[in-house]
């Protein structure tokens, strides 16, 4: 795409350019989670932020970018809440049940990096493999869960041979399903995995689930 110089400010008005940004991304999270990559449309976003369609290609380039930039921000998110984990301090299997707590809190609030990451598995993750700033950005839990991991094997705790990504996979599949799913679940089962009544319950089954196989007897051939 050409490059677009920077358009005049309405008025001789200068705008902050951070909070420019962070409201265009704000409204481009909404609109992106609601119609998709392919239904969301620039000019909408740049009606409800008050901007021009020509500014958002400025500061972004264009709707692809757009769309990758969202993603990072969205996906900076959850690693800010995993670097802020502080289970030093507790036994490998309280750990644990903490780092199942954050990933399960964050899912719930943020349905919107649930619609995101939906979507961009329909497209392949072609924006996150082209982002070099998500290549970089990693996960702060894989190194934590390695640690705890380490810890409750050597102290006989967990009897589980499983790795970090996995036990990752297996906390985030429960934590995603329950929002990604939840309107087909109740349509199917009647029962709102969201209810806040039962919120506490499922919190709770998450870590139990974990906890039972990491530490359950294995049979021995």
């Amino acid at each position: 795409m050409t490059s677009v110089e920077e358009p005049a400010r309405p008025g001789g008005r200068i705008r902050d350019a951070a909070r420019t940004q962070a409201e265009i991304l704000d409204v481009a999270t909404q609109e992106f989670a609601r119609a998709g990559f392919a239904g969301a449309r620039v000019d909408e976003i740049a009606a409800r932020t008050r901007t021009t369609k020509r500014m958002i290609y400025y500061y972004f380039g264009g709707k692809e970018q757009l769309f990758t930039a969202v993603l990072e921000r969205a996906y900076a998110v959850i690693r800010e809440a995993e670097q802020g984990l502080d289970v030093e301090h507790l036994d490998p299997v309280a750990a644990i049940r903490r780092l199942a707590e954050v990933t399960f809190d964050h899912h719930e609030q943020h349905p919107d990096f649930i619609r995101l990451v939906s979507i961009e598995n329909i497209h392949e993750a072609v924006h996150i493999a082209a982002s070099e700033k998500l290549g970089k950005i990693g996960s702060p839990a894989l190194d934590v869960i390695r640690r705890i991991l380490e810890q409750g094997q050597q102290s006989g705790l967990f009897t589980a041979d499983v790795d970090a990504v996995d036990l990752h996979a297996m906390i985030s599949s429960f934590c995603f399903f329950r929002v990604a799913n939840r309107h087909t679940f109740g349509a199917l089962f009647g029962r709102d995995l969201i209810d806040p009544a039962r919120r506490e319950h499922y919190r709770t089954m998450l870590g139990d689930m974990v906890i039972a196989y990491l530490t359950a007897e294995r049979a021995t051939a």
